[in-house]
């Protein structure tokens, strides 16, 4: 009845992960009792969990994600510990296969369950304020798209105490991931989560390509959209297209293991290497998908604390153009050493080194923007000094492992995971504490701590260097990827140094949880900074702090591209309309959460061969959306009455910092 579920699969004997288990539980109960202590739970299902506004379901995508930093730097820490015991000598704290799933979940969190949502929630958040509309094309859809999200998190998350994770790597390669060399439930947990979380990737890339082309407000051409909005377009594209390639491999993957299938084996007519094109066919474009929306949000802090406009603004759109198309076409160099040839490998690599030229063009941008500028450093601008730096070392170790010669003698070496590390962390996760701190106030209506800020900054960019720069010298030593045991002791005094920059980095993440706790303890002293930087340029910083439900009282018109500048110059922060229209808006909706419980309950079912909880499961999904389409009664109206109330105090509140006169 059960499958392959049994008692056994709760791994007793390992007592890290029992403690740590127990640890989620205490936690989890901690909350739910407070959450009950204060009768928080109506209003958090009428106002957060059910919701279809688009900036509330960005702030639940960040929290998801800030979660998920924990745990999977949770991991980071015992697999350098492990490293560093294992090259002193000692045993260490992990087993070879406790090692392995570790190391696989580290990846698969850090991309998919952090950098993602990140980088989706920011784009929630941020896009329809940029473009003037009140939510995005299909409301309904964006919540299923977070709820799906939701299911992978706690697919992994479940793995942990149930059964186990894969031991394949973040990416699964077989052999070693089908059924003969894995014969657990560790791959399985990973095909369901990937597939499922992947699922809601696709969807929100339709939905904010069809929001970014359709809705913007009128006189607002493409040509005049802020650049976070162009770099949305373009990651948006990429998603819509690189998806669903990542979702027939999987399932090409699972016919493999559950029905016997060989797509991807050495026999029957399989070839493995089908399975590596197609995984980095979705895989390299998946690199642009998350640092292209952070190549956005450095332009807007640039422009704003440096108080200039941005300097190239064709330039910078024509860079993301280029970026999104040879992205496709670069995928071959994560596996130069797999024999596919001198030709192809010629080719793949100078592709590489050709996408490095609009990076560089965008880097050049954002450097003369700053050139002359009044820059202001905010602990926004100090996130983006330090990516560019960062950022660059990555960008030109990469332009060396863009050789085919090179890329042999360093491709499973520590040289390439400082180079990826140098670009996700020094890219993406930079761009996202920056996006988040220069946008924090326009969500929530006060300001974070800077000094908290500033500090955190600092012990993550030192830590950062001291943890992954000695990796550069390791991987020209010979130390390979992956390894955990038995560690050539020459290696031990750069892994310590390694582990210290890890230290730092976990003092800049408690440092930013003190910010939080400190700016929402100090948030009423903060609340007359409404979050409107008199610098602030583009459209989202004319709309109040936080920002209205609806976003628009009035859709405004946009004549140029650094609208709210233009406005302010006028000293027409804010001009109160004639009259008001009732306003068309989405209902909240239970449903993507009903079809999440069923959607996870058929990810667990799947991997533990529940045949009939999948089935039930399945038809429960199917016939959730089949009544969800009979709802005719998803939108509602807002009475002019509530809008005008809520303008006015917008209103009194500029008026009160004088922001409407012409400086």
């Amino acid at each position: 009845m059960l499958g392959r579920l049994t008692l056994d699969a709760i791994p007793y004997h390992e007592p890290i992960i029992m403690v740590t288990v127990f640890c989620i539980i205490l936690v989890g109960l901690l909350i739910i009792s407070a959450i009950t202590y204060f009768k928080k739970w109506t209003y958090l299902w009428s106002e957060w969990l059910t919701s279809l506004d688009h900036k509330k379901i960005g702030v639940m995508y960040i929290i998801i994600a800030f979660i998920m930093l924990l745990r999977g730097f949770a991991d980071a820490i015992m697999m350098r510990t492990q490293q560093l015991l294992s090259s002193a000598g000692e045993a260490g704290i992990l087993p070879p296969h406790h090692y392995n799933q570790i190391f696989t979940a580290h990846g698969v969190i850090m991309i998919f369950f952090v950098a993602m949502p990140f980088v989706v929630g920011l784009i929630n958040i941020i896009i329809p304020l940029q473009i003037g509309a009140r939510d995005v094309a299909f409301p309904f859809l964006n919540s299923l798209s977070f709820w799906l999200t939701v299911i992978g998190v706690i697919l992994v998350n479940l793995s942990l105490g149930i059964g186990e994770f894969a031991q394949t790597g973040w990416l699964s390669y077989p052999p070693l991931a089908g059924s003969e060399y894995s014969p657990g439930v560790g791959v399985d947990y990973w095909i369901w989560s990937v597939q499922l979380s992947g699922i809601g990737s696709t969807l929100t890339g339709i939905n904010f390509f069809v929001t970014i082309l359709k809705m913007r407000a009128p006189g607002m051409d493409l040509f005049k959209m802020p650049v976070f909005a162009w770099t949305a377009l373009c990651t948006n594209v990429l998603i819509i297209i690189s998806f669903p390639v990542l979702t027939a491999t999987l399932f090409l993957l699972t016919l493999d293991r559950y029905l016997g299938f060989h797509f991807f084996t050495n026999e029957m007519g399989g070839n493995m290497m089908m399975y590596i094109n197609l995984i980095w066919v979705w895989g390299h474009p998946e690199v642009y998908i998350l640092v292209l929306p952070v190549f956005g949000i450095f332009a807007e802090i640039t422009a704003t604390f440096s108080r200039k406009c941005l300097f190239g603004y064709n330039s910078l759109v024509w860079a993301t153009i280029a970026i999104t198309i040879l992205s496709f076409i670069v995928w071959l160099h994560h596996f130069f050493t797999m024999g596919a040839g001198a030709n192809v490998n010629a080719f793949f690599g100078i592709m590489t080194m050709i996408i490095a030229i609009p990076t560089g063009v965008k880097i050049f941008n954002w450097i003369f923007t700053m050139y002359q500028g009044r820059i202001r450093m905010h602990s926004a601008m100090l996130w983006t000094i330090g990516f560019l730096i960062t950022f660059s070392i990555g960008g030109m170790s990469g332009v060396l492992l863009a050789m085919p010669g090179a890329d042999f003698v360093l491709h499973n070496s520590l040289f390439l995971i400082a180079h990826f590390h140098n670009v996700i962390i020094g890219g993406v996760v930079f761009g996202c504490m920056a996006g988040i701190t220069y946008w924090f106030p326009k969500i929530f209506g006060f300001t974070l701590n800077e000094t908290w800020g500033k500090l955190s900054f600092a012990f993550w960019i030192i830590g950062f260097f001291i943890a992954f720069m000695p990796l550069y010298a390791l991987g020209f030593m010979g130390m390979t990827r992956r390894i955990s045991q038995n560690i050539d002791p020459q290696f031990h005094l750069l892994l310590a140094i390694a582990a210290c920059g890890v230290g730092l980095i976990a003092v800049g993440i408690l440092c930013q949880l003190i910010m939080f706790y400190v700016s929402i303890r100090d948030r009423e002293k903060n609340k007359d900074l409404t979050g409107d930087p008199w610098d602030g340029r583009t459209l989202e910083w004319s709309v109040s702090s936080p920002a209205p439900f609806y976003n628009f009282a009035v859709i405004p018109h946009i004549n140029s591209l650094d609208a709210f500048w233009n406005m302010k110059q006028k000293g027409e922060v804010y001009k109160k309309p004639e009259k008001y229209e009732k306003i068309h808006m989405p209902k909240n909706s239970s449903t993507a959460i009903i079809i999440s419980a069923f959607g996870t309950a058929l990810g667990f079912a799947l991997v533990w061969y529940i045949w009939w909880l999948a089935a039930i499961s399945f038809c429960g999904m199917i016939v959730t959306w089949i009544i969800r389409s009979f709802d005719y009664n998803t939108y509602y109206y807002v009475a002019t009455k509530e809008i005008e109330e809520i303008e006015q105090q917008h209103l009194d509140k500029i008026n009160k910092m004088g922001l409407n006169d012409v400086n």
